[in-house]
């Protein structure tokens, strides 16, 4: 670490700091301040004041350069994997595993992620439709009419339940464990990744050691979970991705080990269960809100399209992105616009950032869907799920997810609109959320059963995606 720090500054004192982007003053206490207090933005709104590439010492990575320009964005995106890495820096990569695809860089990440990519793309996502739909009506009957209720934990437990059928395959007393152990598991393992330091045995009782006894449960039932798929002589007609992950096969020709696979499926889940739960959170927070969205959505629905709704999602996630910035760390010197970045510093993409430029998007607080009715938000203006080689490799999945549940709540629940102020942010470790958890007030919920209606047909949108 030392070698590693007397590195860093040598290479910065080769370049000459007024070569660098300008310094923002104060950055890192005003960073964790509009995280604690839910105001990530007040960091993009700053930054701006100073340019599209400023330079900061931000906490937990030290000296870094942030950029919300989408030509830098690019150069992020699509620079060597040998130059900016994002595994050997990832607070994730304890909670998840170092098998993990976020704990890896350059031939490894790749290796990897040519295995995870496939099984979330082509013709069996379709299949997947159908489980979002029974997730989602089982859990609004559940709920309270002419009340209002938070949706946060609602959301959670159908992307939840999703996940273990589409992606973990898992079935009988291995889905009842893993519904018990994983909310648990995803909360600790959420607040220890933003809080590193806890990351230490203090003894049985400490957070870390909590952690660690709920991932060896956690392993436990993958296990069991794995035996059951490779004893399966139908396993090759199986549509769930660890069916196909332990089917595929390395360029060499190898399988993935029980290491990995435990690791890629937490990995998936931690991806694309509480994130697109929160956007589903904020979605309903969005839509009462704006009552002539929401009636055109209605309408929209009613007569089976999806246009609006596929740019009402966009709009979400550009308002209220989940995950407000990434990072790379920076292992050759890096050329980036008109400065080189040294080895040894950050540079972060500001979600928020891109989001909020007036110049990218026209009237940028104004919740607007409308915007991406003709055109498809661009790929380095708006970039929830990152970009390049390490965007999300469940964005298919989740967009398909938010697109379907989204369809169910306008189709089988009339929302009750409110006058009450926006909800402010929360931030729980990976994601941003609904202060409140999104409230909802229903004044009526169809609980008609699927098999009772005509089959809905599947938007083109969210196969196209895929």
């Amino acid at each position: 670490m030392v070698h590693t720090r007397t590195n860093f500054w040598h290479n910065l004192s080769v370049h000459k700091i007024d070569q660098l982007p300008p310094k923002v003053p104060f950055a890192g206490a005003l960073i964790t301040l509009a995280y604690l207090t839910g105001r990530p933005d007040l960091v993009s709104r700053r930054n701006r004041r100073f340019g599209k590439a400023v330079r900061a010492h931000v906490p937990g990575f030290g000296e870094s350069v942030g950029v919300s320009d989408p030509t830098l964005v690019k150069q992020v995106f699509t620079a060597k994997p040998d130059v900016l890495h994002a595994g050997d820096s990832s607070p994730l990569k304890r909670t998840l595993g170092r098998n993990s695809i976020f704990a890896l860089d350059e031939d490894l990440h790749l290796r990897e992620r040519r295995l995870i990519l496939p099984p979330f793309h082509g013709e069996r996502m379709g299949t997947y439709t159908r489980i979002f739909e029974e997730e989602t009506l089982a859990e609004m009957a559940t709920w309270p009419v002419g009340e209002d209720f938070p949706t946060l934990e609602p959301m959670m437990r159908i992307t939840l339940n999703a996940i273990l059928r589409a992606v973990f395959g898992a079935e009988d007393d291995d889905f009842d464990d893993l519904r018990r152990i994983i909310p648990p598991l995803v909360k600790l393992g959420s607040m220890l990744t933003a809080a590193p330091f806890l990351q230490k045995d203090w003894g049985p009782r400490s957070p870390w050691m909590r952690f660690m006894a709920l991932r060896d449960q956690y392993n436990d039932v993958i296990d069991h979970v794995v035996a059951k798929h490779r004893a399966d002589e139908h396993l090759a007609e199986r549509s769930d991705v660890l069916a196909l992950l332990l089917q595929a096969r390395y360029d060499d020709g190898t399988a993935m080990s029980r290491e990995q696979i435990s690791d890629e499926l937490l990995t998936i889940l931690v991806a694309g269960h509480e994130t697109t739960a929160a956007s589903l959170a904020w979605a309903v927070e969005r839509l009462r809100r704006h009552p002539e969205v929401l009636d055109r959505l209605v309408e929209e629905a009613e007569h089976g399209g999806s246009q609006l709704r596929e740019a009402t999602i966009w709009e979400i996630q550009r308002t209220r992105p989940v995950i407000v910035a990434t990072e790379r760390h920076v292992v050759k010197d890096f050329e980036l616009g008109e400065w080189t970045v040294p080895a040894g510093m950050h540079v972060i993409v500001d979600f928020l950032g891109l989001h909020t430029d007036a110049a990218l998007f026209p009237e940028p607080d104004r919740f607007h869907p409308d915007r991406f009715l003709d055109a498809a938000p661009d790929t380095y203006s708006w970039v929830p799920f990152g970009g390049g080689v390490r965007r999300c490799a469940g964005a298919a999945f989740a967009k398909l997810e938010m697109d379907v549940v989204l369809r169910m709540l306008l189709t089988r629940c009339e929302i009750v609109p409110t006058s009450a102020k926006d909800e402010r942010w929360r931030f729980r470790g990976v994601a941003f959320q609904p202060r409140k958890g999104g409230v909802l007030r229903a004044r009526s919920i169809d609980l008609t059963p699927l098999d009772d209606l005509a089959s809905e047909p599947q938007p083109e949108s969210a196969l196209a995606a895929t």
